[in-house]
This record gives C-alpha cells, structure tokens and sequence, in this order.
C-alpha cells in the first residue's frame, strides 16, 4: 500500500516538475519569438497554436509520469498509473478554478479527460519494455 501511494507521488511529482520546469523556460520564449501574436502571458492562454504547443508538452509529461509510476509500483504497473491519469484529472478542477484565466473552459475539459490516457500510456510503455527487457533475459 505504501508503495503504491509513493510511486503515485513520485509519478504526480514528474509531472509536476517537469510541466513548470518546460512552462517557466518556453513561456518567455514563445514571447520572445512571436511578440505581435503573444505580447504578454495573458495572450499565452488564448492563442491556440500556443496553447496547443503547451497541451502536448504537458501531455508528454504525464506520459512520463506514468511511466514513472508504472516503474515503481511493486504490482499492477498500468492499473497504477491509470490511477496516477484519475488523481491528475482530480487535481485538474482545482486548478482550473484557481487559475481559470489560464486556459479556455474546453482547454480545461480537454487536459482533464485526456490525461487519463496519457498516463495509461505511460504505464504501458513501461510495461512492455519491461516484458521484453524480461522476454531477452
């Protein structure tokens, strides 16, 4: 139990870091490189290439994340990191109410349904390299 919940931390805290990590390095640039189309960080949420541009980062890194979950549960590697795509689509409506000027209601709905698969992906990943990492042993 202990280390199902650890290993969802640790998946929660990829994403996490690695999310802000990309946003806080690729925001000012984006603003930088298109001043007219992106003059400040309000524009960033309304702009749709660059909120899709941010979708798919952020998408790849729950994707991470679950992998990282999956690596770390003792069992039952993708069943966790679905459970990782449930917590982040939880964790999504709070933030979508606290930072609501951030992204359009449907960019929220959006993230909050497919993050779900993102991390079953990741979980997957996971798990078919480790059955093929085991398969050539």
């Amino acid at each position: 139990m202990i280390r199902s919940i650890l290993a969802i931390l640790a998946g929660l805290a990829v994403i996490i870091v690695t999310s802000f990590g990309i946003e806080a390095a690729v925001d000012p640039l984006l603003m930088r490189m298109f001043p007219d189309a992106l003059p400040n960080e309000a524009a960033m949420s309304h702009n749709i290439p660059a909120w899709l541009f941010t979708f798919a980062y952020t998408f790849l890194c729950v994707v991470a994340g679950g992998y990282v979950t999956a690596r770390f549960a003792a069992r039952h590697a993708i069943r966790h990191a679905l459970i990782l795509g449930l917590v982040q689509s939880a964790l999504t409506i709070p933030a979508m109410l606290a930072f609501a000027d951030k992204a359009p209601l449907w960019g929220w709905i959006t993230s909050m349904i497919l993050v779900i698969p993102a991390a079953w992906w990741g979980g997957l990943i996971y798990s078919r390299s480790a059955t093929h990492s085991t398969a050539l042993a």
